[in-house]
């Protein structure tokens, strides 16, 4: 029996997920420094992360200091998306080839250097092209961190690590509206981007040191026809995600992007299916567990993602809050995101319960927070304390089905193709969000102009709702506009519960089919 600690000479089949191992692995086989490899991991992981959200404080100051237009601002927080998304795949089948470590420094100089450039941008279009560098940085970084994770780790002890590094991203999704705020109240806007510097540098020093190179020892041809295809069909989609609530779902500049992004991505899977070298393997498709782990790494990331969105307008249209405050009062969800994976409890209920019942419990949380913010965090008069219930359930939830999740995405894949799995589980989470947001948003603003006074129907915000209104019809546009978050938050809540115990099912019967039969003494 073969252990899971990942030398990549290992024959790539059959492949047995970790939960199925008899016996764990040796404990000599371990590398003595992988907790330490874990830390710089998750601190390559949280700068990532960190940089998708601290822009969002800077807005009102950039639009200032560089002039910069509505389009210019939704092209610097998008640039950073797209380019990310777009090469998550082709990244995965580089560090494969070419080495995780390799690619993981790589990215960490391209993320540094984009940081540079977007600190001292002098317009616009630099800060916009220096955004999209960083993006590139971002892809390797989002890929090789999962993938080394894999390789470092045994089967015992990888759910707990992937648990860290799901801790050390939500960790970085919170903290990065706090830690802009308070950098813009002291210094200009460039100091959001040059924190990056300090960490990158020492990541690539802690990288050049203790992580171990890997890679697909059988050395393939690169899929040069499959990276462009890949790209073009996620920047297309996910443009088009990104773009629908703005500018409507059947318009031209969001209709074009999506057929040209579906149909890349169809000659994609037609490539990848007849050429010798595919960057990846449409057998995986074939395997229940891979399919039921692609469903729910997807719900978790639609419940994530809208959920949160929700909560900002919840917490700044409807309850008042301004920024900062709202970012404060979130924090509790990440808090007890990474408090319940730095326990371990994560990892202890997925060895307790399997991978689909800890999918199962996970969603199920999700989605009752989900509720209990809709139900006891409602109006003006309601207090924080219904809300703080709801994104307590939310965040053990989420620390839950997370982690449990991505194990099963990455053990569904052969150790040798670790960082094609890492890029099937960075593209999940990319569409998942952008799912989320677009369709709960799409909710919230059906629902909110069917509420709206006959006077004011069709108009598309809340703002604009309030200044079409009379001062009478105030107090109803708020009403109507709170009654559409609540029950955006509860179809929500309702999609992710019936998505969830899906997914889990499809994953117990996966489990059931490939359990391992008894052999002879």
């Amino acid at each position: 029996m073969r252990t899971s600690r990942s030398h990549d000479q290992r024959a790539p089949t059959p492949w047995r997920h970790p939960l199925h191992s008899t016996r764990p692995a040796p404990a000599a086989d371990r590398d003595p420094r992988r907790w330490v490899i874990l830390g710089v991991i998750c601190l390559a992981q949280l700068v990532v992360l960190l940089d998708n959200t601290v822009l969002n404080v800077a807005i009102p100051v950039l639009t200032t200091d560089l002039g910069a237009s509505t389009a210019d601002i939704q092209w610097m927080i998008n640039a950073y998306a797209l380019v990310q998304s777009g090469l998550l795949l082709t990244a995965g089948s580089l560090a494969d080839r070419y080495g995780r470590k390799r690619l993981l420094m790589l990215g960490l100089v391209l993320f540094g250097a984009g940081s540079a450039w977007a600190a001292f941008a002098q317009d616009s279009a630099q800060l916009i092209a220096a955004r999209a560098g960083m993006g590139v940085g971002g892809a390797l970084l989002a890929t090789t961190t999962l993938a080394v994770i894999m390789q470092v780790f045994d089967d015992d002890e990888r759910p707990r690590a992937i648990g860290l590094w799901g801790a050390a991203s939500s960790l970085g999704f919170a903290a990065g509206p706090l830690l802009g705020g308070a950098l813009l109240d002291h210094f200009w806007w460039g100091s959001i981007f040059l924190i990056n510097l300090p960490v990158a540098l020492l990541g690539l020093l802690a990288v050049a040191r203790l992580v171990p190179e890997t890679k697909n020892p059988q050395g393939r041809r690169p899929d040069l026809l499959g990276a462009v295809l890949s790209t073009l069909g996620m920047v297309g989609v996910v443009y088009a995600i990104i773009s629908g609530p703005e500018h409507g779902w059947t318009a031209p500049q969001v209709l074009l992007p999506a057929a040209v992004g579906a149909a890349a991505l169809t000659a994609f899977v037609r490539w990848e299916l007849h050429t010798p070298h595919p960057m990846l393997d449409m057998g995986f498709f074939t395997d229940r567990r891979f399919n039921g782990a692609v469903a729910g790494g997807l719900l978790v990331a639609f419940g994530m993602a809208g959920s949160l969105f929700l909560l900002t307008q919840h917490l700044q249209l409807v309850l008042g809050y301004d920024a900062l405050q709202a970012g404060l009062r979130t924090a509790p969800l990440a808090l007890t995101i990474v408090a319940l994976n730095l326990a371990g409890l994560g990892a202890k209920l997925l060895a307790a319960l399997g991978t689909a019942r800890s999918i199962a419990l996970g969603m199920t949380l999700l989605a009752a927070g989900l509720s209990a913010v809709a139900v006891g965090g409602s109006g003006p008069d309601a207090g924080y304390g219904g809300m703080l219930a709801g994104l307590l359930l939310m965040g053990a939830g989420i620390a839950l089905a997370m982690p449990a999740m991505a194990t099963a995405v990455m053990s569904s894949i052969p150790p040798a193709k670790a960082g094609a799995g890492a890029g099937v589980q960075g593209t999940l989470t990319e569409f998942g969000g952008g799912l989320g947001v677009a369709i709960l948003g799409a909710v919230l603003g059906s629902r909110f102009a069917s509420q709206l006074p006959a006077a004011i129907t069709g108009t598309g915000s809340l703002d604009e709702a309030l200044r079409d209104a009379t001062p009478q019809q105030a107090g109803q546009v708020h009403d109507a506009f709170a009654d559409a978050v609540n029950t955006s938050q509860l179809i929500g809540a309702a999609a992710v519960f019936t998505g969830g115990l899906l997914a889990a099912l499809l994953l117990h019967r996966a489990d059931r089919k490939a359990a391992p039969q008894p052999t002879a003494p």
